[in-house]
Formats: structure tokens, C-alpha cells, sequence
């Protein structure tokens, strides 16, 4: 039988000729229900994968979800593009030492939406994926486009997270910059005006500018996701003025994302009224995961909770909170 070169996931790969995406898979020992494929920068349907023969030159990738990107006050729910989520926090699945510390994290985070980022999976047979620690019948997947610099590859990545099965909400990401990791607002906005249209959930992570924010809900996303300061950076809020006029402005969920460093940082974002926190290097880069992610958990209802009381003005000077009639004189 004639053999026929091809590219899988940047290496080169003899086949047989006329062999079928399925039978391609099955030959890597991939596990079928866990992969989509693309073929030439496009998606292969995974209800074609019988049929669609490989042809000499073809460029395959098989990507799955890897490791990228807290109870809430009672009757008070997170809704995002008609869906009601108890926790306000949201975590990711990267960087953590492995897959068990990862599921406990995640478990003691509370948290029910989990990001994950689209890779090329790892062609070995039975290689663990962050799928092993996250229970989908209790949490819901957020697709990253993590590591994306263009709209394009923007675009392209969340259609294959729909074919891997994923449910239509996605966080948009596409980078401007490699040093500093700053998002790209013009390429995320086209991006997002994209998806959109094609019925995606988006929730794009941006700048901290009310301008764009505003663009970006006109378009139709479902949240805006503004930096609280760089990714992994571990600043904490740096420009809680710019958070203010975008949560004026809006009238969709705000959630910050990016930044936070411990849980007063996650504490103050609420207390100034955003409606979610996502974050991932402050639990998994912690010396004690574990124990951030309770800790985190408990300062986004903390300070819900505070945000829904409503602070005291603050004053120059004193108040006395004893009453000064009745003094003894």
C-alpha cells in the first residue's frame, strides 16, 4: 500500500493513502470523544471524520483542552448570556504542579466556571489531560484563547472548541503584546463581532478602558472582563477609577480577570462592585493552592456581601459612635 506524507501537530507523518481522519486517530491512540481536528486551517466536523480521506501535504492539528485560564450571597446569582452561576468566582487550570492538586483546587475554589486553553494534544496514548480533574456534570468549561495574537487565530480556536463539544460560551483573548501580555483591543473587538454572529457567548478580556468595554457590550458580548492589572503579575487593583465608569456604563456583568494577587485584591474588586473575579496564577502559584483557593472563595462572597451592605461615607474626621446625650458631668 502507497504511503503519503503529512503534518500532524508540526511533525511530519507518513499515512496510508486514502486513510480517513477516524482511522488516522485510532492509529495514534487518541481518544476520539476528546479531540477535534482541524485540516488545512479548517475545522473537520467531527460527523465527517469516517469519510474525509487525508490527501499528500495536508496539514492536520488535533487540539484538547489543557491547563491554561465561591458560593455567592443567598438568592444572588452571577447570570451570564441567561445563565445563573451561585459562585462569582471564576478559575482557570494552568500552572499547577498536577492534575489531583488542580481537582482539589478547584474544588475548594467553589467555583463552577472553569477556563481551560485549547493546545495540541500530546500524541502519546493515555497522556492525562486537565479534563481528569475538572467534573463537567458539576462545573462548566470555559474555553481560552489563550496564547492567540490574532483575531483570525482567535476565531479559529473557539471553533474548534465547539467541535471538541464545548458549549457555546468562550473567553476571547488576544494578545498585543508579549512582554507585558496587554490585550489587543482592536483585534478583540473584530474578533468578538465574529463570534457573536456566529452564536458564541463571548466574554473578552481587555483593557481597563471604559471605551472599549462599551464597544464591546454594543457588539453583543455577554460580559466584559476588564485587568485588574498584568497577567500573573499579582498587582491587585491598580486603577479602581476606570472600574467604576465601565461598571456605570454597562449593562452587562463586569468580571475582572487578571492581576489579582491574594484575596483582599479579590475582596476590594467586589467591594467596588464588579460581579466576578477570574483568576488562576494567584491560587495555582501559591505556596498552599489549596488553601488560596478557600481563601479566595471566601473573600469574593466577603466582599459581595459588603458591596450588597453598602460601606459608610468615608470622613476626614471623627465620628463618635456613642451617643452624647446622658454624659456624666
Amino acid at each position: 500500500m502507497s504511503e503519503v506524507r503529512i503534518t500532524v501537530n508540526g511533525k511530519t507523518r507518513s499515512v496510508s493513502t486514502g486513510q480517513s481522519i477516524a482511522s488516522l486517530l485510532q492509529e495514534m491512540g487518541m481518544d476520539l470523544g476528546h479531540v477535534a481536528v482541524e485540516r488545512n486551517e479548517e475545522v473537520v466536523p467531527r460527523k465527517t471524520w469516517q469519510e474525509v480521506t487525508i490527501q499528500p501535504n495536508d496539514r492536520i492539528e488535533v487540539v484538547a483542552f489543557m491547563g491554561g485560564g465561591s458560593g455567592s450571597a443567598s438568592g444572588d446569582a452571577l447570570v451570564i448570556g441567561g445563565r445563573a452561576f451561585r459562585s462569582r468566582l471564576l478559575v482557570g487550570t494552568g500552572k499547577y504542579r498536577s492534575i489531583e492538586e488542580t481537582r482539589k483546587a478547584i474544588e475548594a475554589s467553589g467555583a463552577e466556571i472553569v477556563t481551560v486553553a485549547l493546545r495540541r494534544v500530546d500524541l502519546s496514548p493515555g497522556a492525562a489531560t486537565v479534563l481528569d480533574a475538572v467534573d463537567r456534570k458539576t462545573h462548566t468549561l470555559l474555553p481560552n484563547t489563550a496564547g492567540c495574537y490574532t483575531a483570525e487565530e482567535a476565531i479559529r480556536t473557539c471553533r474548534l472548541a465547539r467541535e471538541l463539544g464545548m458549549a457555546e460560551m468562550v473567553k476571547l483573548e488576544v494578545i498585543g503584546d508579549q512582554k507585558t501580555l496587554f490585550p489587543d483591543g482592536a483585534a478583540t473587538l473584530e474578533a468578538a463581532k465574529v463570534l457573536v454572529k456566529e452564536g458564541f457567548v463571548v466574554l473578552p478580556y481587555c483593557l481597563d478602558d471604559p471605551i472599549l468595554a462599551k464597544k464591546l457590550e454594543d457588539v453583543g458580548c455577554a460580559a466584559v472582563m476588564p485587568l485588574a492589572a498584568p497577567i500573573g503579575s499579582g498587582l491587585g487593583i491598580r486603577n479602581p477609577y476606570n472600574l467604576r465608569i465601565i461598571m456605570e456604563n454597562a449593562q452587562v456583568p463586569i468580571i475582572v480577570d487578571a492581576g489579582v494577587g491574594t484575596a483582599s485584591d479579590a475582596a476590594v474588586a467586589m467591594e467596588l462592585g464588579c460581579d466576578g473575579v477570574l483568576m488562576n496564577t494567584a491560587i495555582a502559584g501559591a505556596r498552599e493552592p489549596v488553601l488560596m483557593a478557600e481563601a479566595m472563595r471566601d473573600a469574593v462572597v466577603a466582599g459581595r456581601k459588603a458591596f450588597c451592605a453598602g460601606r459608610i461615607p468615608r470622613k476626614l474626621y471623627a465620628t463618635a459612635s456613642s451617643p452624647l446625650a446622658g454624659l456624666i458631668e
